[in-house]
């Protein structure tokens, strides 16, 4: 998250107590000590907020520009731990009310400025899918309290809750994580200061450096620990962060890493820039981050930023200081704040599409705004004297009163829709229980159905896909769970044809619906559901505790279907699932051996296995198109969203005992696949099914399974 400290640098360590222009204890010293200006520091905020920006916009070219968080952190270390020691070592304590009373007019103006204006868009439904209405409110609010990081960290071991779009206020988890930060650092500085004080002789620098040191290091190893041990809420969790704001503190305690030798800080500071793009270029989805492969970001930050000789124009601390990285570092607050919702809003907006015109334009856009926040927002309410020549709690509480203003239009952003949320989740009941005649795939499928026309028809409306998703999350392991949770539906007659549904989400899609199969033809179905990790014994690409825990997840699948009476096994698959090509000439050849070789364990029982070849994967979630545009103007190319070589099918070809069902050629024409199908809303984001289209295959999957279950060889 940027910081908006401009004013602050190594220099004030070494600013003697005499020249501290001291300000009433009872005042807001806007302007108590004299503004120090680092221009290479903000240059390199302006390399950070370009590396999210870009990334956010384009994250196939940037893959690895998320570091630019990690950036930030380092020079918010580095500014104010700086600050706080020279006020440590001048007065002898930190003014926290003053402190943060400065924070919040620097931060809040523009913060609670983006979440205001996101708070009034999810009021819309004519720019926020309505399905989308609670988890927006319930992160603008914590957004707004500056909790948003630890929402996340507690949600995002839901891969349900993430495999849709995020929210428009996601981003603030680092503003949040860097909030908490501004709270704990001085008080961690304040009670060294009075253990050096109290104990070793006055010596507070040196309390100081060695109690974030310790803190430092232990935040680092937690980090890596907790990466391994469960990736998703590491990437948010602020203890496990910290040491990225301790490494910038070091260098504003340390003056000796404050490398002023001319040959030394070029070779540093350039170091630094390359490391940043390197890792900017390499990195991806797949890198065990943050763990320990953060540590190269973050030491590029800390090289740069230690890098501190001016003398030649060529050196990086005067490149990072030429007016148009100067000019990005000035705005990369408020930047880093439009940008994201703009992104997220952007393909609802009528007439607005997705081409690279259409993205380089938003860019220009989120920086106009940027400046114009800067401008006319930010720079104006951090001088307020309403504000900075009164008592520090003054500006704390308008603070409090601000968010709580912020609060209440979220809040009324639900109470506004909730019926119209209420309604449409009704709706979509009514219609699962009385679909109309030639509905969805048989509109396709059934010969009966082909004059049926369903016009502009969309069921479910598109505004409230996102909410067609089966209800028993519970049968759902996520991310690095790796029990083997089981759940029993239909008969409970004992001799019940047993049906086992087993995958991963693209399998979970499909619940809702073979349970009312279940319930009609008298079977009991038999689930075990795993998010991002097929039925299948090859591993998958992704390391760390992610890859273990779903090869453990299927060891324990494995073992619980050889103790399982099963008449039947279903499984499906996304077909984009990354798997290890180790031993095999191709990642493609290991799956299709994964899948067979899975499968044996059950066909060899004389148990068949039915599969469905995966459907089509879109960039973005389709119903953003079509809320705003025809159905026709929201087709996609074939070879655009359909996987050419599914594994899954390919692993199925002339295998005895298993059946293949192949609906290609219902998602899709020729040439392009549709987001409609007989009147039908097909996804309920980018690749999942609402549960009201899976529905109208039912007929078809009943097909398969009654005849696998006729041809089941008696053990």
């Amino acid at each position: 998250m940027p910081s908006a400290d401009h004013d602050l640098g190594p220099q004030d360590l070494d600013v003697p107590a005499k020249t501290v222009t001291k300000e009433p204890l009872d005042r807001s010293p806007e302007h108590a000590e004299p503004s120090r200006f680092i221009p290479h520091v903000q240059g390199l905020r302006a390399i950070a907020v370009l590396c999210v920006v870009l990334y956010h916009f384009w994250p196939a070219r940037f893959p690895g520009g998320y570091i630019g968080v990690d950036i930030f952190f380092v020079i918010s270390g580095f500014l104010i731990t700086a600050h706080l020691m020279r006020e440590l070592t001048a007065t002898g304590t930190v003014r926290l009310g003053q402190f943060w009373a400065r924070r919040a007019r620097r931060l809040l103006p523009a913060s609670l400025l983006v979440l205001l204006f996101c708070a009034i868009v999810v009021m819309s439904p004519y720019l926020m899918p309505t399905s989308a209405l609670p988890n927006e409110v319930r992160e603008i609010l914590a957004s707004t309290f500056y909790v948003e990081n630890w929402y996340l960290a507690l949600n995002s071991a839901d891969y349900l809750n993430h495999s849709g779009d995020p929210t428009t206020v996601q981003h603030y988890w680092s503003l949040s994580l860097e909030e908490q930060f501004y709270v704990m650092w001085p008080l961690l500085m304040l009670l060294a200061a009075w253990i050096g004080v109290k104990w070793f002789r006055g010596a507070r620098r040196r309390a100081v450096l060695v109690t974030l040191g310790i803190v430092s290091v232990a935040s680092f190893a937690f980090c890596v620990v907790f990466t391994m041990t469960d990736p998703a809420p590491a990437y948010f969790v602020t203890f496990g962060r910290m040491w990225q704001f301790g490494v910038g503190a070091m260098i504003a305690l340390v003056p000796l890493l404050r490398v002023r030798n001319a040959a030394a800080s070029f070779v540093l500071g350039w170091a630094g820039v390359l490391v940043l793009v390197y890792v900017t270029f390499t990195f991806d989805g797949q890198t065990p981050f943050p763990g320990y492969m953060a540590a190269l970001p973050t030491l590029g930050a800390a090289a740069v930023i230690a890098a501190s000789n001016t003398e030649r124009w060529w050196y990086p601390t005067r490149i990072l200081a030429l007016r148009p990285a100067q000019f990005v570092g000035d705005i990369s607050y408020s930047l880093y704040l439009w940008h994201w919702p703009l992104i997220v809003i952007a393909p609802s907006v009528p007439f607005w599409g997705l081409t690279i015109y259409h993205r380089v334009a938003l860019l220009g856009i989120c920086f106009v705004l940027a400046w114009l926040t800067k401008r006319f927002v930010e720079d104006p309410v951090r001088g307020w004297k309403v504000l900075t020549s009164r008592r520090a709690r003054v500006t704390l509480w308008s603070s409090l009163a601000a968010m709580i203003v912020v609060g209440l239009v979220a809040g009324t952003a639900w109470l506004v829709n909730a019926p119209l949320y209420n309604a449409g989740t009704r709706d979509i009941q009514q219609l699962q229980e009385n679909p109309p005649e030639c509905f969805g795939a048989a509109s396709v499928l059934d010969p009966s159905c082909d004059s049926t026309d369903f016009g502009a028809t969309i069921l479910p409306a598109p505004g409230f896909a996102g909410i067609d998703r089966p209800s028993d999350e519970q049968c759902f392991v996520q991310l690095t769970d790796a029990r083997p949770v089981s759940c029993t539906f239909g008969s409970d007659e004992p001799d019940a044809p047993r049906v086992a549904l087993i995958g991963d989400s693209h399998a979970y899609q499909l619940l809702s619906t073979f349970q009312r199969m279940a319930d009609e033809n008298g079977w009991q179905l038999v689930t075990w559901f795993k998010g991002a990790c097929p039925w299948n014994t090859t591993p998958l690409a992704t390391p760390g505790a992610f890859g273990d825990a779903c090869t453990q997840w299927r060891d324990g699948v494995q073992t619980a279907l050889a103790d399982a009476d099963i008449d039947a096994v279903f499984t499906a698959a996304i077909a984009t699932t990354p798997y290890s090509a180790a031993g095999y000439d191709s990642s493609f050849d290991a799956a299709v051996a994964g899948y067979r070789d899975a499968w044996s364990t059950v066909i060899d029982r004389g148990i068949p296995v039915v599969t469905v070849v995966d459907n089509p994967v879109w960039e973005t979630d389709p119903n953003k198109c079509l809320r705003t545009r025809d159905v026709a103007e929201c087709d996609a190319p074939r070879s655009d969203v359909l996987v050419a070589d599914d594994p899954l099918r390919a692993a199925a070809s002339g295998l005895e005992h298993v059946t293949l069902l192949d609906f290609t050629d219902v998602f899709c024409e020729t040439d392009s696949c549709s987001p409609v199908v007989g009147g039908a809303n097909v996804y309920r984001d980018q690749d999942h099914l609402t549960v009201t289209f899976a529905d109208t295959l039912a007929p078809w999957y009943t097909e398969s399974i009654e005849s696998a279950l006729s041809t089941r060889i008696a053990p």
